[in-house]
């Protein structure tokens, strides 16, 4: 089927650029498919665009560990594998952890209002919702812990890895049966860091950064059975 992913112009950016997060995005919303041949010339068509800023996109993905160079086959979009998984969550584990404890210390009322109000707005995306509005939602809530730290570094470095991580919340959250224990998950996460328990904030999400990872190899498995 052909995807049905479309360059959106912006004015405030050069046309590489356009293209480039217009086809990684697509490749982070699975609508190419890893393993999916990036043929230049069908894409420079599809976009409407030459195939120049085709070329310089995907060599940037490359960089990103999004696309794979294969001799003698050229690019293709790069496959979800355990290690690249488990490499990525680790970093962002620590990240996370780091993140919530420094939230415990630093936010404030009207950000425990926020947090409530997005743990909300994941609950109204699972209900009426596409995949892609759970993730965001999901996003949105983790957004809300990483400003509450009032450290410009850390929020950086978790932005810097949002892309990786994006993919991989994709394929967690195609399986329904994990919302419920993200609802509880970011329930108990709140509760925690209103009462400035550290401890017991950084053990629930350690929790659910190990239940993405296991949730995702799982499904990586049973893909390759």
């Amino acid at each position: 089927m052909e995807p049905n992913f479309q360059v959106n112009m912006n004015e405030y950016l050069p046309l590489r650029d356009v293209v480039f997060n217009t086809l990684r995005q697509a490749i982070l919303h699975g609508e190419l498919k890893p393993g999916e041949r990036l043929m230049e010339i069908q894409l420079a068509n599809k976009l409407g665009v030459s195939r120049t800023p085709i070329r310089e996109a995907i060599r940037k993905l490359e960089l990103e560990g999004l696309v794979l160079m294969i001799p003698r086959k050229g690019a293709e979009v790069a496959e979800i594998t355990e290690k690249s998984l488990r490499d990525v969550l680790e970093v962002r584990k620590a990240l996370e952890e780091l993140a919530v404890q420094l939230c415990c210390d630093k936010i404030t009322k009207e950000e425990i209002r926020e947090l409530e109000k997005a743990a909300e707005d994941f609950k109204t995306a699972i209900r009426n919702g596409g995949l892609t509005e759970i993730a965001e939602a999901d996003v949105k809530f983790h957004d809300v812990i990483y400003m509450a730290t009032d450290n410009q570094k850390l929020i950086q470095l978790l932005n810097n890895l949002r892309e990786q991580m994006y993919r991989y919340r994709m394929e967690y959250l195609k399986s329904d049966e994990v919302y419920p224990h993200l609802i509880s998950e970011h329930e108990a996460i709140i509760r925690h860091v209103e009462g400035k328990e550290k401890e017991k904030a950084t053990e629930v999400v350690s929790r659910h950064i190990d239940n993405q990872v296991e949730g995702v190899v799982d499904t990586l498995r049973t893909k390759k059975s």
